[in-house]
């Protein structure tokens, strides 16, 4: 049986290819936000980090109203990173909406995305957005995508996908390229002819949890697709871990969707994604069911980690000067509580019992988390992040990334033997007037550390997108960076005097009146050596009367790193400290003596 009254969809796009846009064209053109009523900028776009970076990282809900038909509508993070959010949206879902600008055509992180939606089996729909730019390519972009499907092994009746043309900006679809151009009418009538509508199996309730919400006043709301049966405020449920173990629980709130709004229901049924408030421990791959059948669902498969990293409490001398939480106690108990709604990550304890291995899906998961808590007021150390690797009957497997590069011609040839270095190999090689566009299959460790040596190497012009392919030959040992690091000799307050010949010897990390500490990383030697140096060292003064009056101190810029650079930066002796006011980079030994003894040490064995 199936319901002809809801359809649901998962968007795909990449940054900036339009799918904020769409959204909130579709809210208004279908009555559902009335037309005088401005939505905020990336309005599906709800955490501050997502709103800054442009990415989208929890999954979010939105529905629209066309024709007495509700169209639940699920925007996807586009990076692999997140595909443990990927995972469980797609299970929500009968179709998977696509939009690829009409220029650049399908990129890394739609890739990774489209591949699970495939995998699923789930029937695409495309849209060729900002086909009113200038450089449209339309055609090109629409086989594009074709070969794209083609290469994620999409079956006969995935590829006979409809494809509707757009422009988000100006408010109009359509169904031919030079077809009429008046409103979304063509998109939104396509969704409802060509996605399927929802299937129901007969039954008692049944719903998995996809996602977590909350809200303050109900607490934490169990987000899912109701599978079969039916569902009312007030009703006693049962909820299944993926053990099968029930706990009771009662429907204290029942919500669906209605634009960006979560509005209260009475009851919601099969097809419907709603939102349940009641079971106050529910995790995500749990089932919700009916009391009298408890019948669970096999749990969400998740993709496993490709990269790990050590999580310390901050023990620096700086240590509880920014911080409200620095001890490796409320450090663990956060980790804890993150593995309740973050399904790919993975915490495991060491030898040590100040260090926790903490394992995601790449940098930018990691980074995410650290960035979330140091803003909630932590203090945290992290190692550099290291690749995990697969042991195999034929040697050991890494992970792989498929790389997009856009440069100008005049820096292709340095890209190209630079990541070549690294372990990668050029598939494709375009170019558009003085503009290449690149394809390459990279090693995931030869990527850290890339990005800032990328960004130098094309004076900031260039765009470096990534998103994971899979696992292949490990390809050996190279190089990460060639550079050692000026490293503080004591504790005290930078000046100006002591950096004014610091900047001789390479790159500067601090300036004036910075407060460092002994041991931490100060700047970027020249040289492929770490050296020793003294950036509080001030002038001594004496009552004599110089020839000549002090010259005015120029001071080159220094480089201030964002909390990924900074992973990317550092070496395995070196740590990210992390305070809600600082991003510090110091050497794991901090007392110089004792650094020196551990190397000859290593020198020896």
């Amino acid at each position: 049986m199936q319901r002809q009254d809801v359809r649901n969809i998962a968007i795909i796009a990449h940054v900036d290819h339009g799918k904020t846009t769409l959204v909130d064209c579709l809210l208004h053109q279908s009555g559902t936000i009335a037309a005088h009523k401005k939505v905020q900028e990336r309005a599906m776009d709800r955490l501050d980090l997502e709103r800054e970076r442009g990415i989208t990282i929890l999954s979010k809900n939105t529905a629209v109203r066309w024709k007495d038909v509700t169209i639940n509508i699920v925007d996807t993070p586009g990076h692999s990173d997140f595909g443990g959010e990927v995972e469980r949206v797609l299970g929500m879902v009968d179709c998977v909406l696509l939009v690829v600008d009409a220029f650049e055509g399908p990129m890394p992180q739609t890739r990774f995305v489209l591949r699970k939606a495939l995998g699923h089996g789930l029937r695409p729909m495309v849209v060729i957005n900002k086909v009113d730019r200038p450089d449209a390519r339309p055609d090109e972009v629409l086989d594009q995508v074709f070969d794209l499907f083609v290469s994620l092994d999409a079956d006969d009746a995935q590829l006979d996908f409809p494809v509707i043309y757009a422009s988000a900006r100006d408010g109009w679809a359509c169904v031919e390229v030079d077809g009429p151009r008046h409103d979304m009418n063509p998109l939104l009538d396509a969704i409802v002819e060509r996605v399927p509508p929802p299937t129901i199996a007969e039954g008692p309730l049944q719903m998995q949890v996809a996602t977590i919400g909350y809200d303050d006043f109900v607490g934490r709301i169990a987000v899912g697709r109701i599978r079969r049966g039916e569902v009312r405020k007030g009703q006693l449920i049962v909820c299944l871990d993926i053990t099968g173990k029930p706990r009771r629980a009662k429907v204290s709130r029942l919500n669906g969707y209605e634009g960006l709004q979560q509005v209260e229901i009475e009851v919601g049924r099969a097809g419907d994604i709603v939102g349940i408030a009641g079971v106050t421990d529910a995790l995500p791959g749990e089932t919700l069911c009916d009391v009298e059948a408890p019948e669970g669902l096999p749990p969400i498969a998740v993709d496993e980690p490709t990269i790990a990293m050590e999580f310390i409490a901050n023990d620096g001398p700086f240590s509880g000067r920014d911080g409200k939480w620095v001890t490796s106690r409320k450090l663990r108990e956060r980790l804890e509580r993150e593995l309740q709604s973050n399904v790919a990550l993975r915490v495991e304890d060491t030898e040590k019992p100040e260090v926790m291995r903490v394992s995601g899906r790449g940098e930018l998961h990691l980074g995410i988390l650290i960035e979330t808590m140091r803003r909630e007021g932590y203090e945290v150390m992290v190692s550099m992040p290291r690749v995990i690797v697969h042991e195999t009957p034929e040697g050991k497997d890494e992970p792989y990334e498929d790389v997009t590069v856009d440069c100008q011609e005049t820096f292709s040839g340095s890209v190209i033997q630079d990541l070549t270095q690294r372990g990668g190999e050029l598939l494709e090689l375009r170019q558009t007037e003085d503009q290449v566009r690149m394809e390459f299959k990279v090693p995931s460790r030869g990527l850290i550390g890339y990005r800032s040596r990328f960004l130098t190497q094309t004076r900031g012009t260039g765009t470096l997108y990534k998103s994971f392919s899979g696992y292949g030959p490990f390809k050996g040992n190279f190089q990460r960076r060639a550079n050692g690091v000026l490293v503080a000799l004591e504790t005290g307050q930078v000046t100006s005097y002591a950096l004014e010949t610091l900047q001789e010897r390479g790159v500067l990390f601090v300036e004036p009146g910075d407060s460092v500490y002994a041991g931490q990383v100060v700047g970027e030697n020249a040289r492929p050596q770490d050296m020793v140096v003294n950036p509080c060292k001030a002038k001594k003064l004496d009552n004599m009367r110089q020839a000549f009056k002090d010259v005015d101190t120029r001071l080159a810029t220094v480089r201030r790193f964002a909390l990924e650079e900074a992973l990317e930066y550092i070496n395995a002796d070196e740590l990210v400290e992390v305070t809600p006011k600082a991003v510090r980079i110091r050497k794991r030994t901090l007392d110089h003596s004792e650094r020196r003894k551990q190397e000859k040490q290593a020198a020896a064995e």
